[in-house]
């Protein structure tokens, strides 16, 4: 388990009215003694594919410390798969399902302090996703050639969709995780971590192991079967390892060739130091889009520009880049580093690394060209809910924290307007919680102490309501009058205006305040800096 920042929520405001949540949501996503009794330390999955049954089948070791004596503890494992037995100190244990929860019962109290494993035996046929990654399950398609191309995403559903494990993001495995999945032969398969070699167990299944030595969030966890083919470069002592379909070497090596290096760079320069180094990094062909599996990115974007060919800014500027190598490579520094206790507090994967798209686009073509992108992508806000969703429920907020997120960060930049200062900060947060799992009152008061501004409102506005901040001006005279609207009280902002071409930063409330000016200048001369600040504006 990563070190856990406890903190409160950020303001009462933050606590959302949601739909009815039951009992299935809150044993999901809720934190009760069964839970916090005990802190994972490493999980050693071994397991079977079985391609034309699509099935699995096989145990994961759990091995995990006593933070309170207990004689019971909760494991998750999806209501629809199996449970053969589950064993600790060679006895068979007890347990008592309730929906996708496993209450495991001890015969005797585990003591405090003490190292304690189990063997979670089971099998099965794990859901299938009708839309991966946007729901969560297997896929189970075939290469050009008809041969079994599988990959998972489980992001938000819950890895315990197809393995048993402690599924929170409030508890990491310390120690990482070994992954050793057999396939039949002809296939491999890619997991995270590094490859520690195959063995023909000689019953028509090849088996693959993988060692992750950095704490993984459960949703990274990952398998990936196919034909492939694997390509190894290394960039500045970095392995990069990429598994593709055999059909593509050629494609892929001249393709990645093209983003990883300069992404790298660009990354490192701007956020610290690949976090995983000691696993290294891998790009792995999936038969779906993409998702940010630690150490094993998975990329199904068919070796285009954008997003599957196209610009999701409508800009041009996103066809500089591929959007699933750019955006799944973001989310090892932001999601699978610095990750959030409750998928309520998602922005903080989610929010950060849309922006590392942005800062990409800086490193490689410059401001201009990324502040288009970035204002581009506006047009994509709902505004249907708040970003911050329902706590203990396994409930994410609106899918406003990706773009919306993004442009509260280029917001922020600007509020504080020194680049220096805000690459500083980017920098120094990325390197300060890596590895830790935060919540939004951390990335708050981060945010504040390091910028000597107060912040609160700001992030209360964005994050918790829909309404994007209104700046009203008027004038009348030699006064022009400004004050934000539409926005939560106390709401205080600065902003920068322009009056013919000469820039002037404001101090706008929600109290009306006035400023001096000429009186021959037309309310219509006075522009807004709406590009560098996510904000409306009545004249």
């Amino acid at each position: 388990m990563k070190k856990i920042l406890l903190t409160t929520l950020l303001v009462v405001g933050f606590q959302q009215i949601e739909a009815q949540t039951t009992r299935k949501d809150t044993l999901q996503g809720g934190l009760r003694e069964e839970r916090t009794c005990y802190d994972v330390l490493r999980y050693n999955l071994d397991l079977t594919i079985n391609p034309s049954e699509k099935s699995i089948k096989g145990f994961n070791e759990i091995v995990f410390k006593i933070d309170d004596a207990t004689s019971k503890i909760q494991v998750d494992l999806f209501e629809n798969m199996q449970i053969e037995s589950i064993v600790w100190n060679t006895k068979k244990l007890n347990y008592k399902r309730e929906f996708d929860a496993v209450f495991i019962e001890f015969p005797e109290e585990l003591k405090k302090g003490t190292i304690q494993s189990i063997q979670f035996n089971y099998s099965g046929k794990p859901k299938i996703a009708k839309n991966a990654p946007w729901d969560g399950g297997f896929v189970f398609k075939k290469d050009t050639k008809g041969n079994p191309w599988i990959g998972v995403a489980v992001q938000g559903t819950g890895a315990s969709l197809w393995y048993p494990c402690k599924d929170s993001q409030t508890d990491e495995p310390d120690n990482g995780a070994s992954i050793k999945v057999a396939v039949p032969n002809g296939l491999m398969n890619v997991s995270n971590g590094r490859f520690m070699g195959s063995t023909d167990l000689k019953d028509g299944y090849t088996r693959w192991d993988w060692e992750v030595k950095n704490p993984i969030n459960n949703y990274d966890i990952t398998v990936n079967v196919a034909d492939y083919v694997h390509i190894h470069d290394h960039h500045q002592g970095l392995d990069l390892d990429y598994y593709v379909l055999r059909e593509n070497e050629e494609k892929a090596k001249k393709h990645f060739d093209n983003d990883v290096k300069p992404m790298m760079d660009c990354f490192q320069s701007k956020f610290g130091k690949y976090p995983f180094w000691e696993d290294g990094y891998k790009l792995v062909e999936t038969p779906y889009l993409g998702m940010e599996h630690q150490s094993a990115v998975a990329y199904g974007n068919k070796y285009k520009k954008g997003y599957m060919g196209y610009d999701i800014s409508g800009t041009g500027a996103g066809l500089f880049f591929d959007y699933i190598t750019i955006h799944e490579t973001g989310h090892e520094w932001f999601g699978n580093s610095i990750t959030s206790k409750d998928i309520a507090d998602m922005w903080i994967h989610e929010g950060f690394t849309t922006y590392t798209e942005t800062v990409f686009i800086e490193c490689i073509k410059g401001y201009e060209e990324a502040q288009k992108y970035i204002n581009g992508q506006s047009k994509s806000v709902s505004n249907d809910k708040p970003i911050i969703g329902q706590f203990g429920v396994n409930r994410e907020g609106s899918g406003d924290m990706y773009y919306k997120g993004a442009l509260m960060l280029n917001t922020i930049r600007h509020i504080i307007n020194d680049d220096s200062k805000w690459w500083k900060l980017l920098y120094s947060y990325s390197e300060t919680f890596k590895k830790q799992i935060i919540d939004t009152k951390t990335v708050l008061d981060y945010f504040n102490k390091e910028t000597g501004l107060d912040l609160s409102k700001v992030f209360e506005q964005y994050l918790t309501t829909t309404q994007i901040p209104k700046l009203k001006l008027s004038k009348e005279g030699k006064k022009l009058s400004y004050q934000w609207i539409n926005c939560v009280n106390n709401f205080n902002m600065p902003v920068d205006i322009f009056i013919k071409g000469t820039e002037t930063r404001i101090y706008p409330t929600t109290t009306l305040q006035e400023l001096k000016v000429d009186k021959k200048i037309k309310i219509e001369e006075i522009e807004v800096a709406t590009k560098q600040f996510f904000i409306k504006v009545e004249k």
